[in-house]
């Protein structure tokens, strides 16, 4: 059995993490210098891993085309890899079935927050929330931050 996550944990979906690793928007930056500082763990599954290497292969417009080549060092530094579980039918359904490995992820593993702006897995809020994950946008996330001394 996997031992249980440090608290506060999220799980960040892929557009976050490109925002973070690869495109180092504003809200990408300090939701990384959060999982950095260890003001926020991030909890993540080989699937996860997969979804970023694939969208990373099939490349990135200009100026980002070289952007995407340290992303596995980051991961493998502040990523809290854990196992993937099983699909479950019982559980809230992603209308996205791409999505649904984040939904699975965060119910099992008790994971705090959710973070995305992606449509589909937002629409889960409600049906989340009575599970212990909510589902938030980075702004949201950020928002609700304690600021840095």
């Amino acid at each position: 059995m996997t031992a249980p996550l440090p608290k506060p944990a999220a799980v960040l979906d892929t557009n976050v993490l490109l925002d973070w690793l690869v495109f180092g928007d504003a809200q990408g930056r300090r939701l990384g210098e959060a999982v950095t500082a260890g003001r926020l763990h991030w909890a993540a599954s080989p699937a996860m891993e997969d979804e970023m290497a694939e969208v990373l292969r099939r490349g990135l417009p200009p100026p980002w085309e070289d952007a995407g080549r340290g992303w596995r060092d980051a991961w493998r530094r502040h990523a809290d890899l854990r196992p993937q579980p099983a699909p479950d039918l019982a559980r809230p359904r992603c209308r996205d079935a791409d999505d649904q490995k984040f939904v699975d992820f965060a119910v099992v593993h008790r994971v705090r927050w959710l973070i995305s702006r992606d449509k589909a897995l937002l629409a889960l809020r409600r049906r989340l929330r009575p599970l212990g994950v909510a589902v938030v946008t980075p702004d949201e996330w950020l928002a609700h931050e304690p600021p840095v001394a």
